[in-house]
């Protein structure tokens, strides 16, 4: 029995999932999600009057909490966004007040360098091209 009970609350939440990819991002509130995912374990379960106000309680008890950590992890993603944003556009700046400075062969050398250090940062990710750095190694003059 509980097995099969189980099963069902999995159905139930697959078909939930399921009807949410459809929608194109349209996604129904959680008062409509917990009331629809009641519905549908009533109707498989058989479920008395007082089950299905108790279920929907914790139903939607849970779909609000589970809307508000969405809400939550949208405006974290969204901050860092604009940090990174910011970061950026101050590197800039910063790399065109230093140009300014420079002559045009000490330009031509500084891109050299950061080129290379973008390179060597690169080298720790996957699918980059690995070269052979002794020095990176504490390697030196053999």
């Amino acid at each position: 029995m509980n097995k099969w009970i189980l099963a069902t609350g999995m159905m139930v939440m697959i078909s939930l999932g399921t009807m949410a990819q459809k929608r194109g991002g349209d996604r129904p509130s959680p008062e409509q999600r917990a009331k629809m995912s009641t519905e549908k374990m009533a109707e498989q379960l058989q479920l008395s009057e007082e089950q299905q106000k108790q279920i929907l309680e914790i139903n939607l008890e849970y779909a609000k909490k589970r809307e508000a950590e969405m809400a939550e992890r949208k405006a974290e993603a969204e901050e860092r966004r604009a940090q990174m944003q910011a970061m950026r556009a101050e590197m800039k700046a910063q790399d065109e007040e230093i140009q300014l400075v420079l002559t045009e062969e000490q330009r031509a050398q500084w891109i050299a360098l950061k080129e290379e250090l973008r390179s060597e940062r690169r080298r720790g990710r996957p699918n980059a091209q690995i070269e052979d750095n002794p020095r990176r190694r504490g390697g030196g003059n053999n």
